[in-house]
């Protein structure tokens, strides 16, 4: 089921899926034309003569776990100006270090394998070029190994000459101690001693450390050399131009599809029966495919006419049990929509007057009969109206630029014959609300040129008065017989479609009558003077004695359970006044 409140995703992969397949021409274009241009690449700009030179390269740091560090090392120091100079020198060229650095290229085969790639205008000029660069670049790695060894031993001897010095000085301050006689002191001579004697043990490792540096790194110089001399790399002609067109066939094709897929998200243009039948708020009730192309029409020209026949054969059952005028309108299928109308109007006729009113850009109806001999009398939209009795279709467009209020004049109702992937979303809202606004319901889309792989459904369960299962239960004793009549029956299916929506939806909540409190009847009154006061309650009131606050305690002991102070110092002072006294 389809209905217009489901949410489409951002990106929906089916419809994806849908515009690649149906733009495979294009894509298919694009991988074509990158093949072609790969291979006229490969032959119009062949490979330049190329000269390959290995070189085996022994570093002094040479270790089992090394990463190729230093053999990329090596390649750095190849694609250097020191070393193109240095190689055009030995060959005599005047050519820009610059230039032929960007003819030339190394790569590390393994951890000490160096392979030099040049490219030159002929073979031996290639094969002199790499000879030259793989000797310069042999004698510069000889002469900064040996460099490095000449500065390591250099630097040893330059620590002799400092121990050396400190050595003269040490030898200067025995001296001068032992002149002392017996006044020398004997602590400083032997710290001088030991001094003295680290001091000689020092030069003389400095002077083995110095001799051994100087040798440098044997190795290094006898080791790397040259391994596969200078050669001219084989013409493969036909490799080569494979390899450039299988390289411009996957651009292409690459290109193609990111295009297609682009446009497909970009442009909106619904493919799917389902977004068709949910943006122009109708069903799709048949669908016919595009006119053919190619050899294929050849022999599928049969196949395409029976199917738009049987198309036209369901719509004139549909025409047929109804009086009102119903209208071919199309969208990017005029020659379709033309063929349909004239088959409509050719089955019509076995029983009565027919005809097709034209009002396509250009007479699209009228070429196509004249095209295909068919006996159908076709009318222009502007013509008078035909006899009594008379069947007409309108053949119409609702493209950009369509005169919309002239459509009620093709047909009350209307069958839209859309090109899928013709219109974007925008335009078919357009064309549903301008047919709306013109009352002129959409009985059914006819879709062109679907996908043979779209699955979805293109039915919308609402407009039963305007769905062929509506009309198809009807019979004509049943239909309205006036303008009012179609109209309260309208009014009625909205009112049974509102109160299905509502008793499928969830009830409201129930209100409840509030409850009140049950009162007593109001009693009367006595009157004045009627009514007698109790002795009891007419008594005096009794009078209490006051009560006393509580004395307040105090912070001394002496005002809690102690006597009075005052009557006891003038008990005690009694007598002795008494004794003075006497």
């Amino acid at each position: 089921m389809t209905t217009p409140s489901q949410t489409a995703p951002l990106v929906d992969l089916q419809r994806l899926f849908v515009a690649i397949r149906r733009r495979k021409r294009l894509w298919f274009a694009f991988a074509l034309l990158g093949l072609i241009a790969g291979a006229a690449a490969g032959i119009v700009l062949p490979a330049p003569p190329t000269a390959v030179a290995k070189v085996i390269v022994v570093h002094q740091d040479d270790s089992p776990t090394d990463s190729g560090t230093l053999i990329r090392t090596d390649v750095a120091v190849l694609q250097t100006t020191r070393i193109a100079e240095g190689a055009l020198k030995k060959l005599g060229s005047t050519d820009s270090p610059d230039d032929f650095m960007k003819n030339y290229a190394g790569l590390g085969v393994t951890n000490n394998v160096l392979q030099v790639t040049v490219k030159a205008k002929s073979n031996e000029e290639a094969v002199a070029r790499a000879q030259a660069l793989a000797e310069t670049f042999i004698d510069d790695h000889v002469q900064r190994s040996q460099a490095a060894a000449a500065a390591q031993s250099q630097a040893i001897l330059d620590q002799r000459k400092n121990a050396q010095d400190e050595l003269s000085k040490v030898e200067q301050q025995i001296v001068d101690e032992e002149g002392k006689g017996r006044q020398a002191s004997q602590p400083a001579l032997e710290n001088l001693y030991s001094r003295r004697a680290a001091l000689t043990a020092q030069i003389s490792d400095f002077t083995s450390r110095a001799q051994q540096a100087g040798i440098g790194s044997p190795q290094v110089a006898a080791g790397t050399q040259i391994v596969d001399a200078a050669r001219a790399l084989p013409k493969t002609f036909l490799k080569t131009t494979a390899t450039n067109a299988g390289i411009g066939f996957a651009l292409g094709l690459a290109l193609g599809l990111a295009l297609v897929a682009v446009g497909a998200v970009s442009r909106d243009r619904p493919v799917l029966r389902r977004e068709i039948s949910i943006h122009l708020g109708a069903s799709v009730i048949a669908q016919l495919p595009s006119k053919l192309r190619g050899p294929a029409r050849l022999w599928r020209r049969s196949r395409a006419v029976s199917e738009r026949k049987r198309v036209a054969t369901t719509l004139v059952r549909l025409i047929k049990k109804d009086p009102r005028e119903v209208s071919l309108l199309e969208l990017g299928a005029p020659e379709v929509a033309a063929a349909l109308g004239l088959d409509i109007a050719a089955e019509l006729a076995a029983e009565g007057a027919a005809s097709v009113v034209d009002d396509l850009p250009g007479e699209g109806v009228r070429k196509l009969a004249q095209e295909t001999g068919s006996d159908v009398s076709v009318v222009g939209a502007g013509d008078p109206p035909g006899t009594p009795g008379e069947r007409r279709v309108g053949v119409g467009t609702v493209s950009p630029g369509t005169a919309w209020t002239d459509l009620e004049h093709l047909g009350r109702e209307t069958v839209l014959v859309v090109k899928a992937g013709h219109a974007n979303t925008l335009w078919l809202h357009t064309v549903a609300r301008q047919l709306a606004d013109q009352q002129i319901p959409i009985i059914g889309v006819v879709l062109v040129d679907p996908d043979p792989r779209d699955k979805s459904d293109g039915t919308l369960w609402d407009g039963l008065h305007t769905a062929l299962r509506g009309r198809g239960s009807e019979t004509p004793a049943a239909q309205p017989a006036s303008a009012s009549a179609s109209a309260e029956d309208r009014l009625e299916e909205l009112v049974a479609r509102v109160a299905e929506r509502v008793a499928t939806t969830e009830p409201p909540t129930r209100r409840f009558t509030p409850v009140r409190p049950v009162l007593p009847p109001p009693q009367k009154l006595p009157e004045p003077g009627s009514v007698s006061v109790p002795d009891h309650l007419n008594a005096p009131t009794k009078k209490f004695a006051p009560v006393k606050p509580p004395k307040r305690p105090t912070p001394f002991k002496r005002d809690h359970g102690e006597p009075n102070h005052k009557g006891e110092l003038n008990a005690d002072l009694q007598p002795e006044k008494s004794a003075e006294v006497s």
